[in-house]
């Protein structure tokens, strides 16, 4: 009779590792079957059985370390589900994080050693060094998953303070800021109908930055989008009601030159869509002229816009806006009232 097979003790090897169960116990013997040479014993320590391997065929410098579990990543299943803004940022959140730790085994880094990234290596950038460990949390479970560590230690750390943005633009503010950045030229027109889009319905810049004529149903008064986040595998469309002073902006918006064939709104000097890398340059070079000429005083993200568009929408209806499933998220990131209003008794 053959020897009983033990699918879970050899979870997690390496190429040409075996594991060998002993009969009737629960010990596991490890061997390497090198290309044409005899099997090796490595013994019954799963961990340094691999760290043998690794110091034979003289891959221990990469194998397992965030480097490679880096480009694993990029090749699993989880990876191809993220979004393009989210694959982008993650490769911006890598370098750095590759940089300190790029060469050190999973298995050799501890939750102090993350501690000592967020509070001294990113001292100077605590909200970043928050993305970069999310970053490594993700490459840890890849860890955790193909057998190279136990536990995620990135879970047993506390990360740095981030404080909430607590304004957003006034409407004096933002409308002199649109102003002065439409007379910038033709580009810059685009950016300045594209800040007061946002404005006026309170989307996400990667729900339009692609919006098309065909999603703008003048005679329906709405303008129909789909919600970025999207959470459980569902897909939330939304229509933002064409007010008036939507209608005068989408007036505008058609009234952009475009070549015959392009459906898209939004377009770039060669008839295209923006990239959402292509506009954030652009943006933040308008932002630090605006600052310098003293247009607008304090500088404001174009996320703010949605923060905008939500203190307007509760001052103007009484009313927060539905832009998440709870209603909670939205009053707590986006309701940046400065005023409480309550009724007094009769």
């Amino acid at each position: 009779m053959g020897r009983k097979r033990d699918r879970a003790s050899g979870f997690g090897l390496l190429p040409r590792m075996e594991a060998r169960p002993h009969a009737g116990g629960d010990k596991v013997t490890y061997r390497y079957h090198p290309v044409g040479g005899k099997p090796i014993n490595l013994g019954q320590d799963k961990r340094a059985a691999i760290q043998k391997v690794l110091d034979m065929n003289s891959s221990s410098s990469d194998t397992g370390t965030l480097n490679e579990l880096w480009r694993a990543y990029q090749e699993m299943p989880q990876w191809t589900r993220l979004s393009e803004r989210t694959k982008s940022d993650y490769a911006a959140y890598s370098v750095k994080l590759l940089e300190v730790m790029g060469k050190v085994s999973a298995r050799l880094i501890r939750p102090t050693d993350i501690a000592r990234y967020l509070r001294v290596e990113r001292a100077d950038a605590p909200v970043r060094g928050n993305r970069e460990i999310a970053l490594l949390s993700n490459l840890m479970n890849v860890a955790v998953e193909r057998g190279d560590i136990d536990v995620n230690p990135c879970k047993q750390v506390k990360r740095n303070q981030e404080r909430p943005r607590t304004e957003a633009p006034e409407p004096v503010d933002f409308m002199r800021f649109v102003s002065w950045l439409g007379n910038q030229g033709q580009q810059r027109l685009v950016i300045a109908l594209m800040a007061e889009f946002a404005a006026l319905a309170g989307s996400r810049r990667v729900e339009f930055l692609h919006l098309t004529l065909p999603q703008i149903d003048s005679e329906g008064s709405v303008i129909r989008l789909m919600r970025a986040k999207q959470h459980g595998g569902t897909k939330r469309a939304e229509n933002v009601t064409i007010s008036p002073a939507m209608a005068d902006l989408v007036r505008r918006l058609r009234a952009l030159p475009r070549p015959d064939e392009c459906l898209h709104v939004f377009t770039t000097r060669d008839g295209n869509p923006y990239t959402d890398s292509g506009f954030t340059s652009t943006w933040r070079r308008a932002m630090a002229q605006a600052l310098e000429e003293k247009v607008i005083n304090r500088r404001f993200t174009f996320h703010d816009l949605r923060a905008y568009y939500t203190t307007q929408h509760k001052a103007q209806y009484g009313a927060l806006p539905e832009l998440h499933s709870d209603a909670k998220t939205t009053a707590k990131v986006y309701d940046r009232s400065r005023i409480s209003v309550r009724k007094g008794l009769g």
